[in-house]
Order: C-alpha cells, then structure tokens, then sequence
C-alpha cells in the first residue's frame, strides 16, 4: 500500500471505539449480544478500512471474502460507505460503480445501504455524485441514511424521534416516502439500540406515534433475521410483540434473506427467522422479494419501492394473520 493510501486509510477510517456498546449507550442484554452486536460493528470497519486504503475496488476482495459468512455482509456494507465518501470528495470517481460492475454486484443490498452511511458523512451537494443507478433499489440508501442516523445520533432520532420532513433525496423521489424508508433504517438500528432484547426494542418502535411503527418494525424485522442476536424463544416473542405489524416484520425479514441468498452467505440463524417470521425458508422468502418486483412501475402517488414492499408483506399475510390468530 502507497504512503498515501496508507495515510488515506488512517484518516478516513472511524475508530473502532465508537462501535462499542458501551460507547455508543446501547442496551447490553448479554455478554453475547453484546459480542454479536460489536462483531458486526468491527466486521463494517474492516470493510471500509479496506475500501479507504485500496488503490482500486477489486482489490478488497481477497481482504474481505475470507471473512465468514455471518460477517462478510457488514463489511461490504463498510466497503460501500468507503467508496461513496472517496467518490464524494473532489477528484476522480466511478469506485462505488466499479465495484458493483465486480465482486460488489452480490453484495448490491449492503453496498447500497453502505451509501447510505457515506450520504450522512457527505455534504448535500455532494449527493448527486451517490452512485445508485437502480430505480427500486437506490431507496436502499435511506435504509442506511436511517440506520446511520439512528445510531450515532440516537438522542435525536431514536429518543427525540425527529423525522425529515423534506428530504432533497433523490430528487425525482416524494419527501414523504423517503421519511418511510429513512424509518425502515431507523428500525433496523433500533435492534441494535435495543441490544437485541425483544422487550427493548418493541419498547422503542411502540414508543413511536403509530403511523411510523409499521415501518420501524419493518426494520427491525430485516435486522433480527439478518444480524440476529437471539434464539427461537426471542424470536417468536418479538413477533408476537409485533402484533398487527407482522406482516411488516415479515417483508423486512425477506429482504434480509434476499440479501444473504444472493451474496451467498445464509447461515442457520436465517433460516430460523424466516421460518419465524414468513412461515418459509430462505430460499421461499428471498423468491418472494423476486416475484413481488413483477411489474413494477414509478409514479408520482405511489413509488414502485413502497409497491414492492407492500407486495412483499401481502405475500407473507396469511402466515403471519395466522401466527396472530394463534397466540
């Protein structure tokens, strides 16, 4: 690695401490929650630390595909925030889009919520130059806009629970269905917040006003099966927790399975949520997410990525009017 890219990479790189648990005030459930929860936030900066000192995106590959599969996610997610920040700063770009040409196109879902954490990082004029060309999938960069908010600013998005009201992002898109997905990444983080404890985090999403709940659970269902943190027991409450948002808990958690499916990086614990939340397998819930993007069109009232989403839980609704009937 050159002088520069050595220093690039110092610079750039977060220090580990602020993925913390106790730094950061998150509820500590357990020893191995916490370990879980710190492992992912080590995993993430391993990928950007990547990211920020490679001389080219390819190049990261033989540094982050040893990882194991219940890591590797988090740090291409890392890698994706890296990217997006060096394409913001003033000279060359096309890293973000020359990764996603390459190894990075399996890994499309966590590199594009990754953008999000780099469009906290960036100034607002810079977010033009986000690399998101995929009209449904581009809205995945307000998933980790929300999450990265909520995570580093929990006062004010978890506690407070401010919501941007007029969002400049992306600039063909309605503010208020971009404060619906920042919320989905809101809930995703709220799982960490509430240290993988059902009662904690139901606790928080509930504490919200009602019409943001839907979404926040929505988030929080794609971390309890992507990230985990808990056994079938924890899981099961936290879907009865739920309650009418269910079928929310459900669409989040097919997005995850969509994620780890197409990276090729699904691990036991997956199956155990989808089979939770879906009444399905990886393999059935990821289908879903497929099947629901069946004509799919853009229009001013209703974006196709809310289309999508509402189809996705619409498949799981009988599982999960099931699972309520039955409690």
């Amino acid at each position: 690695m050159s002088v520069w890219r050595s220093a690039r990479q110092r610079i750039l790189t977060p220090d580990v401490a602020q993925t913390k648990v106790s730094v950061r005030g998150f509820h500590s459930k357990s020893e191995a929650a916490v370990d879980r929860l710190e492992t992912v936030g080590e995993s993430f900066l391993a990928g950007y630390a990547a990211a920020a000192g490679a001389a080219r995106p390819g190049d990261i590959v033989p540094a982050l595909d040893p990882l194991p599969p219940l890591w590797r996610g988090f740090a291409y997610e890392g890698a994706g925030m890296a990217l997006g920040i060096l394409d913001g700063l003033p000279g060359r770009g096309g890293r973000v889009a020359e990764l996603l040409e390459g190894a990075g196109d399996r890994h499309v879902y966590m590199v594009y919520v990754g953008l999000g954490w780099a469009m906290a990082r960036l100034p607002k004029f810079r977010w033009s130059v986000l690399h998101a060309p995929d009209p449904l999938l581009r809205w995945l960069v307000l998933d980790g806009y929300g999450f990265h908010q909520a995570y580093f600013h929990t006062q004010r998005y978890v506690v407070e629970q401010y919501q941007p009201v007029r969002f400049a992002w992306p600039s063909d898109g309605p503010s208020w269905h971009a404060a619906q997905v920042i919320d989905q990444g809101i809930g995703r983080a709220s799982w960490f917040v509430g240290g993988t404890d059902p009662d904690r985090v139901a606790a928080i999403i509930t504490s919200f006003p009602e019409h943001r709940q839907a979404d926040l659970f929505a988030g929080a269902g794609l971390a309890a099966t992507y990230a985990g943190g808990v056994e079938r027991a924890e899981l099961e409450h936290f879907a009865a927790l739920a309650g009418p948002h269910l079928s929310r808990v459900a669409q989040g958690a097919a997005f995850a399975a969509e994620a780890r499916l197409r990276a090729g990086l699904v691990v036991p614990h997956n199956e155990l949520a989808t089979e939770i939340f879906c009444g399905a397998t990886v393999a059935e819930a990821a289908a879903a997410t497929q099947d629901a993007r069946a004509g799919l069109i853009d229009d001013a009232s209703t974006p196709s990525f809310l289309t999508w989403r509402n189809r996705i839980a619409d498949a799981f609704a009988a599982h999960t009017s099931a699972a309520r009937a039955g409690r």
